[in-house]
């Protein structure tokens, strides 16, 4: 068989269900063996789409989603998608066509070096130099992808290489499995979060990519300590538990309005640093910190742990819970309180401008806790990252490790494919949504119903919050919008334009009930962002 023949066998062997992109020149060879192929590949309209769809196929499946573009200019389209996946951990193998390997040696027609270009922002970047070793290759590179922390990986493979004969077979496909906590480490943490008088939990993105949220849960309820979780591991455990605290790390403050300003024992379980720097949560250096995750804990001047629990995180919290005196489980609820009551405050408002309180008090209301928001980049983020509720793991996803603009329509389409029974709504502002708004036609092509809700305020809304905030004033953030309802006609798809708060419960529901893509164009006020920067700074004090 041809060698691209091999490689696509090797795909097929890792579990791969589709590949997205965007067939080349220079992987003709491979476009032509996924046609006798069970892997179904997405024809996308952009190869950055490309990237995200894997890369949130990739977080919600925990099996890495695979992009695929061919060389030059296409694959340094794939590099924006390729970095948020491996700075938020998620499972993803990218893949590009090169030029022939006679000519990667001198100045040739699009020909980069790409194995080097992928180098810093994955896990692994290799060039395939002989058909002899495509097995190893892809093994190794989804192995890589998807053992902790994971991240992406790219393959390089040039063209005269895909065409060679070649008499072989993938290899035997293994999932790593994390170690077993040292006993010695166990049993310290149960003796240090037993003398702890109050101690609280931090939770990262660590416990879902571990499917160990229920044991996170039963962990806390058990022993009496509170949970504040990150943006990305919203739903870890449940917002309406009595144990959980909400999401942390939209601000300095919440180090007091959360209880990390009164904890003399901070848990961090399956935290990954990027999403929220230590020294927001740790200013002052002097707690006692224990790390429990797959890996050992990322060196921080703010990160300084006394005890690092390595390895299977529910076996670890299982056995440390076991070990441990419970606390009275008195919560410090200033977050929680204030979150609650800004929502109820809003859940009736009318005001026009939609307020973003109401609509996510809405768009909650609309979706059953089962569905999947994906949500942007930009100002509507912090907001859904605080305020939406979320009962189960991976039902909000959120891009806060490399947190890049454009994630969300080509993200819901992933989600769409790899939950076809769930409801997949794309909340995002005017700006994140014109970046990748061409996959529109990929969804109507491929008849995948999602919705996408626009924040439109025509400015670019997050960076305007922290210009008024810092300087009084804004610069050059204005910008004009096309008719979001004709932009959606124009695909075939569905357009709607809120024009008075009270139809917005409405449009969502008709939206998530309807079997096509949908558009909703939803004037925002965000004259409510300096309100909350306002507010959020009076909560300084514990109760």
């Amino acid at each position: 068989m041809k060698a691209a023949e091999l490689f696509v066998r090797t795909l097929e062997n890792e579990g791969v269900e589709y590949v997205f992109g965007i067939p080349g020149e220079e992987n003709l060879d491979v476009m032509d063996a996924l046609l006798d192929s069970k892997i179904k590949f997405i024809t996308t309209r952009h190869e950055q789409g490309a990237a995200f769809m894997a890369d949130v196929y990739g977080r919600l499946t925990g099996r890495a989603g695979v992009c695929m573009a061919t060389l030059g200019p296409g694959a340094t389209n794939l590099i924006t998608g390729v970095a948020d996946a491996n700075m938020d951990h998620a499972p993803l193998v990218a893949i590009a066509g090169q030029a022939s390997t006679n000519r990667l040696h001198k100045e040739s027609h699009q020909v980069l070096n790409l194995e080097a270009m992928f180098l810093p922002i994955t896990k692994y970047s290799t060039r395939i130099v002989s058909p002899e070793v495509i097995p190893e290759i892809v093994r190794k590179a989804f192995k890589v992808a998807q053992t902790e922390k994971t991240g992406a990986c790219f393959i390089e493979f040039p063209e005269n290489i895909a065409e060679m004969e070649i008499d072989d077979a993938p290899l035997r496909v293994k999932h790593a499995t994390p170690p077993e906590p040292a006993a010695e480490h166990i049993e310290r943490a149960a003796e240090l979060i037993s003398n702890a008088k109050n101690p609280i939990i931090l939770a990262g993105n660590g416990v879902v990519r571990a499917n160990a949220s229920k044991a996170l849960t039963e962990f806390a309820e058990k022993l009496g300590i509170p949970v504040a979780n990150t943006f990305m591991a919203k739903g870890v455990i449940p917002f309406g538990h009595s144990m959980s605290l909400g999401s942390v790390g939209l601000q300095s403050n919440d180090y007091v309005s959360t209880g990390f300003a009164n904890a003399d024992v901070i848990i961090c379980i399956g935290y990954d640093m990027v999403e929220y720097h230590p020294y927001l949560w740790h200013p002052s250096r002097d707690r006692t910190l224990i790390h429990i995750d797959t890996t050992h804990a990322e060196v921080d001047a703010y990160y300084s742990v006394v005890l690092g629990v390595v390895g299977n995180i529910t076996h670890s919290l299982n056995r440390i819970a076991a070990l441990t005196t419970p606390h009275e489980g008195k919560a410090m609820r200033t977050l929680r309180d204030s979150l609650i009551a800004e929502m109820n405050h809003h859940r009736r408002d009318t005001e026009f401008p939609v307020k973003p309180q109401k609509i996510i008090w809405d768009l909650r209301t609309a979706m059953h806790l089962e569905d999947i928001v994906i949500c942007d980049v930009g100002a509507h983020k912090m907001w859904m990252s605080r305020m939406f509720r979320c009962e189960y793991p991976n039902t909000c996803i959120i891009s806060n490790g490399f947190a890049s603009m454009g994630i969300a329509v080509p993200g819901a389409i992933a989600a769409k494919l790899a939950y076809p029974e769930r409801k997949v709504v794309a909340v995002t502002g005017d700006a994140g949504f014109l970046m990748n708004s061409q996959e529109i036609e990929t969804a109507m092509r491929l008849n995948i119903a999602i919705v996408i809700l626009i924040w439109n305020d025509a400015s670019y809304g997050l960076i305007e919050w922290k210009q008024q905030n810092q300087f009084g004033r804004t610069s050059n953030v204005k910008f004009g919008n096309p008719d979001f309802v004709q932009y959606a006609q124009s695909f075939g798809a569905t357009g709607v334009r809120v024009n008075k708060t009270e139809d917005l419960i409405t449009v969502l529901k008709e939206a998530l009930d309807s079997n096509t893509v949908t558009v909703i164009d939803c004037p925002v006020d965000y004259r409510e962002n300096l309100k909350l920067t306002e507010s959020l700074s009076q909560l300084t004090q514990p109760n």
